[in-house]
């Protein structure tokens, strides 16, 4: 069980998303020239003065360069600013594979965040108002079963999917944004993600390892530590079910969330803006 509010983000962004996603495709005309910033030549940076290439300045390139690709192969984003969102790579067809030990790390990172943490809580106390699995009580008691239940369910699904399968099966585990193209294009890719991924070597192969990951999972969590009122192939093939729908949610959510990203930040920069040219009036 990943994380299960996601839809309602989907619900709530996707909308404003869908309108602003090209603003930011475009370079804009400078006034009153016709022309945009990528024809201006000024933009050309001049030749260093003679000499120059004799003393050790210039220490910022490397580093402009280290920020152009990752370095890892992983990113350090967040969802909503708070939720990891490791295993999602933007602008980035040509980036190193994952080792297998990178794999288990990045997913360990994700799965022992501290808001992931939170978050389970979040959905526990759902769960707990709602009373699913009468078996397990109301109360401490029956909160913390059912606490107990949900993070092992994520953690394991998780591991399954993103570290296991894909060091077996030597595919990759990550996100690839498309980032740009309409709308239904881009909720089409993210879709899809579900059944078509890339292996190590950047070859489209069908995902097994989401798909054998989330059924493993699904059987492990069921036959072992979940009521037994609940142990049954039928259950297992519904939480399975249950996954693969999740699991595109959340490929919609990591397709339009840079999105809404850059919108926020261009948006607080414009008002920035504004504000200086207010004081300074």
């Amino acid at each position: 069980m990943r994380i299960q509010w996601i839809a309602l983000v989907v619900l709530l962004t996707t909308g404003q998303l869908a309108s602003a996603q090209v603003a930011d495709l475009n370079p804009l005309p400078l006034p009153g020239s016709g022309v945009t910033l990528d024809s201006q030549p000024w933009l050309i940076p001049l030749p260093p003065p003679l000499g120059a290439s004799e003393k050790p300045d210039a220490p910022h390139a490397p580093q402009e360069r280290a920020q152009d690709k990752p370095q890892n192969g992983t990113s350090n984003d967040r969802i909503l600013w708070t939720l990891p969102n490791f295993l999602t790579v933007e602008n980035a067809d040509e980036i190193p594979p994952l080792s297998a030990g990178e794999k288990f790390k990045v997913t360990a990172r994700g799965v022992f965040d501290p808001f992931e943490f939170v978050l389970v809580g979040f959905v526990t106390g759902i769960n707990q108002a709602s009373n699913s699995n009468p078996s397990y009580g109301q109360g401490m008691q029956g909160y913390a079963k059912r606490y107990g239940t949900a993070y092992a369910d994520n953690a394991i699904e998780n591991f399954m999917a993103s570290a296991v399968f894909p060091s077996v099966l030597h595919q990759d585990p990550r996100y690839y944004q498309l980032g740009y193209g309409g709308f239904w294009r881009r909720a089409k890719h993210a879709v899809s993600r579900v059944l078509i991924t890339r292996s190590d070597s950047g070859e489209k192969q069908l995902n097994y390892s989401e798909l054998g990951g989330a059924l493993s999972a699904a059987a492990i969590s069921t036959y072992s530590y979940h009521p037994q009122s609940e142990r049954g192939f039928g259950n297992v093939v519904s939480v399975w079910g249950s996954q693969m729908g999740w699991d595109a949610v959340t490929y919609m959510i990591k397709e339009f969330w840079p999105d809404l990203r850059k919108h926020s930040k261009n948006r607080k920069q414009d008002q920035l803006a504004h504000a200086q040219e207010s004081n300074s009036e």
